[in-house]
């Protein structure tokens, strides 16, 4: 059985997977990603397409990294239960709490799969607000665009910090962390790249994304 085959019966998401936004170059702009993944190399994949708007390329990469991070988590539900997980944890120094500012403004103590579904309907509500994720074409990203999209990727982390801390080891006894990996190598590329993770919040990893960045 493989953990993250698209044929696998235990393939499951929270939610269909997201489209690339319509009315921008999202569809375009989503080829090219395809296209340089294809080739191999992630340095070269996560770089601005010449000419290309930023903010058109950091919307199409983050509905992109969301699914990931969507599917990946979605086939280890099977594992990562209130009872075995009880709190949303990235090893023994790092727990976090949920808040959105909106319906829930005081952090609160989770479970770890319940702070995925809490933070994936967050980002879902986000990538669904035509204010901050514009459809049309020509549509104006908000001034606070860059901002939102840094903590979409800042809390995405904390997913792959939980699975590499609680997960790992189910991971490579199902053989599928090489996959893991690679889909974890492209995002620290990608946020490296544009700089939308602060240092500090990458701690409970620091020696993998080291790695990976010094490659």
């Amino acid at each position: 059985m493989s953990l993250f085959g698209l044929g696998s019966r235990n393939q499951k998401t929270f939610r269909p997977k997201k489209s690339a936004p319509t009315g921008s170059k999202g569809a375009q702009l989503q080829k090219h990603i395809d296209a340089t993944l294809g080739s191999g190399n992630l340095r070269e994949a996560v770089k601005l397409p010449p000419g290309e708007d930023i903010n058109e390329w950091l919307a199409v990469n983050t509905v992109d990294f969301f699914n990931q991070v969507n599917i990946m988590f979605g086939t280890l539900t099977e594992f990562c239960t209130p009872s075995n997980c009880p709190t949303m944890t990235a090893g023994p120094k790092y727990e976090y709490r949920w808040a959105d500012g909106v319906t829930i403004k005081k952090p609160i103590e989770v479970s770890a799969p319940k702070y995925v579904e809490y933070l994936m309907d967050w980002i879902e509500s986000q990538l669904d607000d035509e204010t901050i994720f514009p459809q049309r074409l020509g549509a104006p990203f908000p001034p606070n665009f860059r901002d939102v999209v840094k903590t979409i990727f800042k809390r995405l982390f904390r997913v792959y910090a939980h699975i590499y801390h609680s997960h790992f080891q189910k991971i490579v006894s199902l053989k599928e962390e090489a996959h893991l990996n690679t889909c974890f190598k492209h995002f620290v590329l990608f946020t490296w790249e544009f700089r939308l993770i602060e240092k500090a919040e990458l701690a409970p990893l620091e020696d993998l994304v080291d790695s990976i960045i010094q490659l």
